[in-house]
């Protein structure tokens, strides 16, 4: 069995391109899976495997409380490897055909007001090298609403700081523009022509280094992310993707477009950017009913 899935990861990386971040992320459900289904005695091979089976290891996983989310992303990567299987023909029929996704509780994105972005903005400490650069990353990431994982793999030329934008290559390996901001292109400047060379250690392009001369890892990005939301005394549950919610909600919050909004985040989908919608329409109520005389 491990080597269908050998197999269906590599269809992943070299066929569709996908992030490492999402090939893992279907690895670890699958791996998760095999083992499960290896232990069912009536199954020799994967071709053996029937819907009943599947949904037994979904009880399997409620079983552990895994929540109606984790259960849906597993179904996702199930119905993805069993369809490699089906086209390749690996296996003469799809266990997953019939099979209904679970619906996940939908959660609002945390996000931080402008005040907290503020503040974690200016808890880099500008004394040290490693301040300019971890401003300017925290200030590219609320400029343009990236993913960490596209923040760290910039390279010197995918900015253009005359211009104004960043070029930056998304999931699926898509290209996309972002504008960004005056402030941001600024600290930007400033940490490539004077804080950037005090962490070279060898020829590299890489935006982003870190103190051994390598670019920065999403690992290293957390615990800079973590000390300073410490430094600033954020009490929020802060994560590398809080920015990007920040960033998306209070540009709609401030009337933008939201097929504009779409296009910078990289979302495919739409209906995956409505969702700062729902935040803003919160954040209406809560200035209503604090604020009305009648609320």
């Amino acid at each position: 069995m491990k080597d269908h899935l050998l197999d269906f990861i590599q269809f992943m990386i070299v066929e569709k391109g996908l992030s490492e971040n999402t090939v893992q992320s279907y690895e670890r459900d699958l791996k998760s899976y095999l083992t499960y289904i290896e232990k069912v005695e009536q199954i020799q091979s994967i071709c053996d495997v029937k819907r009943v089976h599947i949904l037994q290891f979904f009880a399997h996983l409620k079983s552990q409380d895994k929540s109606a989310k984790t259960v849906a992303r597993h179904t996702s990567s199930i119905r993805s490897f069993h369809h490699f299987l089906m086209r390749n023909r690996r296996c003469d029929a799809d266990p997953t055909e019939h099979l209904d996704t679970p619906k996940s509780e939908k959660t609002l994105p945390k996000v931080l007001n402008i005040e907290e972005v503020e503040q974690l903005l200016q808890a880099a400490d500008l004394s040290k090298a490693s301040g300019y650069r971890d401003r300017a990353m925290m200030e590219v990431l609320y400029a343009t609403g990236m993913r960490v994982s596209e923040l760290i793999g910039l390279q010197l030329e995918d900015v253009n700081l005359d211009m104004g934008f960043i070029r930056c290559i998304g999931k699926g390996n898509k290209e996309r523009i972002i504008p960004v901001g005056k402030t941001a292109i600024e600290v930007l400047e400033v940490y490539i022509r004077q804080s950037r060379s005090n962490f070279v250690r060898s020829s590299t392009n890489a935006l982003f280094l870190n103190q051994k001369g390598n670019q920065l890892t999403r690992q290293g990005f957390w615990k800079i992310l973590k000390a300073l939301a410490k430094k600033a005394n954020i009490q929020k549950e802060l994560t590398p993707h809080t920015l990007r919610h920040s960033f998306a909600t209070h540009l709609i919050e401030n009337g933008a477009d939201l097929r504009a909004v779409q296009e910078m985040l990289g979302h495919a989908d739409i209906s995956t950017t409505q969702i700062y919608t729902h935040v803003s329409t919160k954040r209406i109520r809560e200035v209503y009913s604090k604020f009305h005389p009648r609320a």
